[in-house]
């Protein structure tokens, strides 16, 4: 069956990962921590933003193209950084990275993935963007930077929300060690979802090959303690100046929600800001992305570029996160769930959805370009005592 008529939505492809990757494997991706309240948070603040559709336009023909920290993308849609990819499905990285490069969008490789930047840099290309988790050695730091640059990735994100780990309950309900701890009941699992097992008995055991470069573990580590969190520092502006005097290229600081904070990132030299919460997997006290947005954009005036992430299921959603102040979107789950229903394919599948909805729904709102969805915002509800 056409997968487009099998797997029309996100939603789709969410049901039938669940359903062929192992329960462990689930529990890591689809998590949060404390009570996950912050996902549907996420979703609700998408919800509530709402649009007129336009009448009588004639012809509409949407151009998604669009020009981002000095590189052309061909919708303002990438791949975030998720951590341990390559547990959620065998391959995942250079299945990503394969699929931006294809689609000229733009992939992020975690710190914290398991492969590392001399492997997955070419495959990506010139859409290859590197997030660093912040080591606390800067000789570590400075050897991360110059490998990530000279195996040619463009852009740097600099995630600065995790000054300590989570507890992310579910995690440590399912028992989930980096590397895996084969136990009877693990082995159970992967045995009831054959085609992952044999992925992984090919890609080989996910491990955190960059990480584990600079620091070795005895025996195993639960997975908020494994070598990526082991040499995390908690960031400060110092360290920021730092990064920003290493990195030539483009920076962006990742995991922004206070508009107070903007401003000062901006003038210590950040390219770009990426308002998140983390997909609520560090704080469950965080308030929506989508809510801190457009006070961000406030803070920062019209011109300083913003991305977005949280919550992001449809081409729908990247046209509300645009239309309240984000200049680009991100998804991470969302890839991963696609990897897990299809394999390799997913990726590519969901691209086209995503386009092929932001097209539908720019033509409803008679925009032939994405940024101009905003002119059809209808009034919020919960925003209606402030106009």
């Amino acid at each position: 069956m056409d997968p487009a008529q099998k797997y029309p939505a996100l939603s789709d492809l969410k049901a039938a990962c669940k359903a062929r990757v192992p329960w462990f494997v689930w529990e890591y991706l689809d998590s949060a921590t404390g009570s996950e309240s912050v996902k549907p948070r996420n979703r609700a603040a998408l919800e509530r933003v709402l649009f007129r559709p336009a009448i009588l336009r004639g012809p509409i023909a949407p151009d998604l193209t669009t020009r981002f920290l000095g590189q052309d993308y061909a919708m303002p849609v990438g791949v975030a950084p998720v951590g341990m990819s390559g547990l959620i499905w065998p391959g995942a990285e250079a299945a990503l990275a394969r699929m931006a490069q294809a689609r000229r969008i733009p992939y992020s490789l975690s710190t914290v993935a398991t492969q590392t930047p001399e492997t997955i840099g070419p495959v990506a290309g010139d859409m290859g963007w590197f997030q660093l988790y912040p080591p606390k050695d800067p000789s570590i730091r400075a050897d991360i930077l110059t490998r990530a640059r000279n195996a040619g990735f463009r852009v740097l994100v600099l995630t600065v929300d995790l000054p300590g780990p989570s507890r992310r309950e579910r995690q440590l309900r399912a028992q989930l060690a980096i590397p895996p701890k084969v136990t009877p009941s693990m082995l159970w699992q992967v045995a009831q979802r054959p085609a992952w097992g044999l992925g992984t008995l090919r890609a080989g055991t996910p491990r955190l090959r960059l990480m584990e470069e600079y620091l070795k573990l005895d025996g195993n580590a639960p997975s908020t303690a494994h070598p990526g969190y082991l040499l995390r520092a908690a960031p400060d502006w110092d360290y920021l100046r730092a990064v920003r005097d290493m990195w030539d290229g483009p920076l962006v600081i990742k995991g922004v929600l206070d508009p107070e904070d903007a401003p000062r990132l901006r003038a210590e030299g950040a390219d770009a800001i990426w308002v998140s919460n983390h997909g609520g997997r560090q704080f469950d006290g965080a308030l929506a992305a989508l809510d801190a947005l457009q006070d961000i954009r406030a803070s920062v005036g019209p011109d300083m570029p913003l991305i977005y992430d949280g919550g992001v299921e449809s081409g729908l959603d990247v046209l509300r996160a645009l239309a309240l102040g984000a200049n680009f979107t991100m998804l991470g789950r969302g890839w991963h769930y696609a990897l897990g229903a299809l394999g390799a394919g997913g990726a590519d599948h969901l691209a086209t959805l995503l386009q092929d909805d932001l097209i539908a729904n720019m033509v409803q709102m008679g925009a032939t370009r994405p940024e101009q969805v905003a002119t059809q915002l209808a009034p919020r509800q919960d925003r209606r005592d402030e106009m």
